[in-house]
């Protein structure tokens, strides 16, 4: 009898330790299960996005606190807000930045950069989200130049790569200076290297305004009526639908012009986001 009992207090204790390690097995799958799920719900697409981050206010480096700001910078992290994706800004020269979205280097670009045939060749653009044209700039003290047939056979500064340059190249006589940033091309001018200077209105008149007005001004009438897009991959139309909605979505939240209104001080014209104005 006594060798019974003992006999069913084994297997009783065998039972027990059995469901125990069951038990202790499936707390253990839980804890790393977790981890797991959570890292897969906080995934977030990411976009590899190149900028020229010397073109303020559109783009430019916060050096202290080691980051990209400006117009576009704050427009395409909103697109990515609403559209749930994580932009990550890819900084190179304005020049390459067509051909890095072309060769598929990068997954888009904004970078101020004009819609125009050309570039359409290469790559697909969004709907435009900022109406821009090209101005002349010169130093403070230049009262010579004050329009575009005043430039004849003047030393002209350009950023390489940029409608700027693309308009100097039409002025008789003139000798084209190129530069990787407009800021270089503003300081070859003030150093005396250069006649005056042709650059997109906004990004002049910004530079101008930081410097005080003392150094530059802005002469004559606007050259030219362009807009910006994001550049997309032409075999990506999925992405620029997704951009577009992004872009629409901004428009009709009123963020795109809260955006606006921080960096221009006014308001946007009501065809932006969209199609260019007739």
């Amino acid at each position: 009898m006594q060798n019974f009992r003992k006999q069913v207090l084994v297997v009783l204790l065998v039972v027990l330790m059995v469901l125990l390690g069951t038990l202790i097995a499936g707390c253990g799958s839980k804890q790393t299960s977790t981890p797991a799920g959570n890292n897969q719900a906080n995934s977030v697409k990411k976009y590899s996005v190149a900028t020229e981050a010397a073109f303020a206010p559109f783009e430019m480096r916060d050096t202290e606190k080691n980051d990209y700001v400006g117009f576009d910078m704050d427009l395409i992290r909103a697109i990515g807000k609403v559209q749930g994706f994580e932009p990550e800004i890819k900084d190179m020269g304005f020049d390459g930045i067509i051909a890095a979205v072309k060769t598929g280097n990068v997954d888009m670009a904004i970078s101020a950069i004009t819609i125009k045939p050309d570039r359409q060749k290469e790559v697909d653009f969004s709907i435009p989200y900022y109406q821009s044209g090209l101005a002349i700039a010169v130093n403070k003290d230049n009262n010579t130049i004050k329009s575009f047939d005043d430039l004849k056979g003047k030393r002209i500064a350009v950023q390489i790569g940029t409608t700027g340059a693309d308009m100097a190249k039409t002025i008789p006589g003139a000798t084209i200076k190129t530069f990787d940033h407009v800021t270089e091309a503003f300081m070859e001018m003030k150093n005396g290297g250069a006649d005056a200077l042709i650059n997109d209105l906004p990004v002049s008149a910004y530079y101008i305004k930081q410097n005080g007005g003392k150094d530059f001004k802005l002469v004559g009438d606007l050259l030219s009526s362009e807009f910006y897009g994001i550049a997309i991959p032409k075999d990506k139309p999925e992405l620029k639908k997704m951009i577009d909605e992004g872009l629409m979505k901004l428009k009709e939240s009123g963020e795109f012009a809260k955006i606006y209104e921080k960096w221009f001080g006014e308001k946007p014209p009501e065809f932006l986001p969209g199609e260019p104005k007739k």
